[in-house]
């Protein structure tokens, strides 16, 4: 029996995955499989994404707001490094796109940033002052805006 991929989209993936190995690949539903590489990609690309915005939240307010520091921030900062590392590590490609999920993510941080702190948007920096060598590096921390 068929699975359709409008009706069930992991019993499609399965079944997808038992015609390769099978090597029936006449019987693939080519134009969703298609799709769904695709989809992939920008799954992969997003999750970078999101993971330099709140990376780059928690260094904004680490230099903003100096006297809230707390060892749950650095935690949170070396968490989404780790994970941008293991991303990568998977997906090396993605180095490609490296510079513009990092351009991407920081309206987002600012945004996240001002909500969380109380601060005014344009109490931050107009464009990212970080540089995304030192963003990645594992013990950087930028220096206090006070």
């Amino acid at each position: 029996m068929r699975i359709q991929y409008e009706q069930d989209i992991v019993g499609w993936a399965n079944q997808q995955a038992k015609l390769l190995r099978e090597g029936r690949v006449d019987a693939l539903d080519l134009e969703h499989l298609a799709e769904e590489i695709e989809t992939m990609s920008a799954s992969e690309k997003r999750e970078l994404k999101n993971r330099f915005a709140v990376l780059l939240q928690h260094l904004l307010k680490w230099q903003f707001q100096p006297n809230h520091r707390s060892r749950s921030w650095e935690a949170t900062m070396l968490e989404q490094r780790t994970a941008i590392h293991g991303v990568l590590a998977d997906s090396p490609s993605l180095r490609s796109s490296l510079s513009g999920c990092f351009a991407d993510a920081y309206p987002l941080a600012v945004r996240f940033a001002a909500k969380e702190t109380g601060l005014e948007n344009n109490r931050f920096p107009k464009i990212n002052p970080y540089t995304l060598g030192d963003v990645l590096a594992d013990d950087w921390l930028p220096a206090d805006n006070r």
